[in-house]
């Protein structure tokens, strides 16, 4: 019994191990609370609205804000704020940790402030860089702004609910950041389903009412992390005054943040650069290309967010947690351990989007306004974002692992060569491919930055593969082959399509497949001989 507590993993304690799993699964479980009702909202936008010029001008309405929410959210101020915060916990304490937070609140605050105000008049010209090819239709472009402008704000409540998550998950207190984007899909729902009828009868464009239900979702995502704050004496006091702001940007670690940002930035720029510009050559395909993006992106959030975000939101302050106490094997140990789940879930998840992703559309998406040929371009582009799936997730928890020893201009340097070779493909491919080119480029662009970051880890000596990864590889290879047979066979002995109108009939159909695809891909793998209770405790 003595023994116990310190076994197995590379340095990294048993408590510790069964914790992280724990911690993960209990993000993983909230994220799938959260997709499930994101993708009955999709289902209720798409049903309601379909794809059309007016979903493109929703659609790049809200990635304006959401651009801008990366840079100063879950994007560079995250990547900067929560190593320097679990630094400042491990070695300040409580008290210093706190004014931390406090200036910290300021300084984004009063950032935050200042682009929204920027944003809402600069809207036009944000349109305009992000789809220009909406001109082609004047109505969609004024539409893009109208919304815009009432939709910028969400990018301060979302700003501040990751400054509280960031809080929060370092603190280990996982749940409520997890719960939160569930508030915004509710929200959204009720717009398109109360909203959009109310406002089609005062004789509004019935889209519009999308717009309120993000804001809306915005207010209730923020609101809810204030209990969890007050509770652990962490709410953030906010400076209004010229005095406080001088001393927060004085602060030496709020200066640390800031110079760490910078990197971050470009970093997340460049992702964000990406987005624009597919974003921009989609307005210019076919009417309907950015939404059937759109739809194939919300299926992709299912599992980059259960297994990469999960796993790199519980890595991510515990990595840097062992980077300030100087324990080179339990980060190795923890970057080891999350690779493999990544592995063991994310690679029958790519075969299913492979093989199975036209039934999985049809039963989700293809009611009411949705036709078949939505289905089939949203169905192409799903595939083109399957076979990068596996980097889009490894991503999430290799990055973390340069984050956390604040090195982020790594990362950076490895995303800008992506951007430009995603580009290249985009050349390549957009002609032959259409709007799922742009979804291949970033797969495959996925791919490449995943390995890309593999490699520096391990070139540098921060991580060592455990033993036992070419046994490992080969079992779930052949337990991904036997689920590609099954899946494969099952989505030619249905016409999914062909059962719009017996949608209960499509959904237990397609509930009957993924259970038993479950168990094939697990049964397959206990057979190998792996012993999944162990991988997971390791």
């Amino acid at each position: 019994m003595l023994a116990k507590p310190m076994i197995l993993a590379r340095g990294l304690p048993y408590t510790r191990q069964v914790s992280l799993f724990k911690a993960a699964s209990t993000v993983s479980l909230l994220t799938l609370v959260s997709r499930i009702t994101g993708l009955a909202r999709e289902l209720l936008i798409a049903s309601t609205f379909g794809a059309s010029a007016m979903t493109d001008a929703f659609n790049v309405a809200f990635r304006i804000p959401n651009l801008f929410r990366r840079l100063f959210a879950e994007g560079a101020f995250s990547q900067a704020f929560v190593p320097v915060l679990a630094a400042s916990k491990a070695r300040e304490g409580q008290a210093a940790t706190k004014l931390l937070i406090d200036r910290v609140a300021t300084l984004l605050s009063w950032a935050l402030l200042l682009t929204c105000v920027a944003g809402v008049a600069a809207a036009p010209v944000l349109v305009w860089a992000m789809a220009s090819g909406l001109k082609q239709q004047p109505q969609g472009f004024e539409a893009a702004v109208f919304m815009t402008r009432w939709m910028f704000p969400y990018i301060g409540f979302m700003s501040l609910v990751a400054l509280s998550s960031g809080v929060l998950n370092t603190w280990r207190h996982f749940a409520v950041p997890a719960a939160t984007p569930v508030l915004l899909n509710l929200a959204m729902i009720a717009a398109a389903w109360l909203g959009a009828p109310w406002f089609k009868a005062q004789g509004i464009e019935p889209v519009y009412a999308l717009g309120a239900g993000v804001m809306l979702g915005g207010v209730l995502q923020l609101a809810i992390q204030v209990p969890a704050l007050l509770r652990l004496g962490l709410l953030p006091k906010i400076g209004w005054n010229w005095a406080v702001l001088k001393a927060a940007w004085a602060d030496p670690a709020t200066k640390n943040i800031a110079r760490l940002m910078v990197p971050a930035m470009l970093g997340v720029s460049v992702a964000q650069i990406s987005l624009l510009i597919n974003t921009q050559i989609a307005s210019h395909l076919t009417p309907g290309s950015v939404s059937w993006l759109t739809y194939a992106d919300r299926l992709m959030e299912f599992p980059t967010a259960l297994l990469g975000v999960a796993i790199g939101v519980v890595l991510t302050p515990q990595l840097a947690a062992a980077k300030a106490a100087d324990d080179a094997p339990k980060y190795s140990a923890m970057l080891d351990w999350g690779l493999r789940i990544v592995v063991l879930l994310a690679v029958p998840c790519a075969v299913a989007l492979l093989t199975f992703a036209q039934p999985l559309v049809a039963t989700l998406y293809h009611y009411g306004a949705f036709t078949d040929r939505d289905v089939q371009q949203t169905t192409s582009a799903l595939m083109g974002y399957g076979a990068g799936l596996l980097g889009l997730v490894a991503i999430k928890v290799l990055a973390p692992g340069f984050y956390a020893s604040q090195d982020i201009k790594t990362p950076v340097r490895i995303a800008v060569v992506v951007l430009v070779i995603t580009q290249l493909l985009n050349l390549a491919l957009v002609p032959v491919l259409q709007h799922a080119g742009l979804a291949l480029a970033i797969g495959i662009g996925a791919l490449i930055n995943a390995l890309w970051l593999l490699l520096g880890l391990m070139r540098r000596g921060s991580y060592r593969p455990a033993p036992g990864w070419g046994v490992f590889a080969s079992q779930v290879i052949g337990a991904s082959a036997l689920l590609a047979a099954f899946l494969l066979w099952a989505a030619g002995s249905v016409s999914w399509t062909g059962l719009k109108s017996q949608y209960v009939q499509r959904i237990w159909l397609l509930a009957l497949v993924l259970f038993s695809s479950a168990a094939i891909y697990f049964v397959a793998l206990r057979v190998s001989g792996l012993k999944l209770r162990q991988l997971f405790r390791r």
